[in-house]
């Protein structure tokens, strides 16, 4: 296989609507918007630079409820959940069957969830901010 396959490289999966929640900037007036934000930040930064595992990361942004339509980019796959995100999320590191798996979310419980699943957890602030 390619080394700069996608599929060989660690799992980062982010919590979109804990991530943008985390940050009071009026994201609420544009769910959209802010996730559209997100996933250009993710685009340019790649992901957090001191996770657990080296990078380059496979970059999976999910998103819910007004969130939704945000399209893929190259290096963000965006997932839009079709019910509860923590369950999508969920579902995205169990298909990992074992890879290494990174998930950015501040939410306790699912947390929890991601780890009996041998995920890794970072909160929001673990994500560098945009260039400027």
């Amino acid at each position: 296989m390619n080394p700069e396959d996608p599929r060989l490289r660690p799992l980062l999966v982010v919590d979109g609507a804990n991530v943008v929640g985390s940050v009071p900037d009026g994201w609420w007036r544009d769910r959209r918007g802010a996730a559209e934000r997100l996933r250009d930040r993710l685009t340019a930064t790649g992901g957090p630079a001191d996770g657990p595992y080296p990078g380059p990361y496979e970059i999976v942004l999910v998103v819910e409820g007004r969130a939704r339509g945000v399209a893929s980019v190259p290096g963000v796959r965006v997932e839009e959940a079709p019910g509860s995100g923590d369950d999508l999320i969920v579902a995205l590191v169990r298909a990992a069957n074992g890879r290494p798996c990174l998930v950015v979310t501040a939410d306790r419980e699912l947390r929890e969830r991601v780890r009996e699943e041998g995920a890794r957890c970072v909160g929001p602030r673990a994500l560098p901010p945009a260039p400027a």
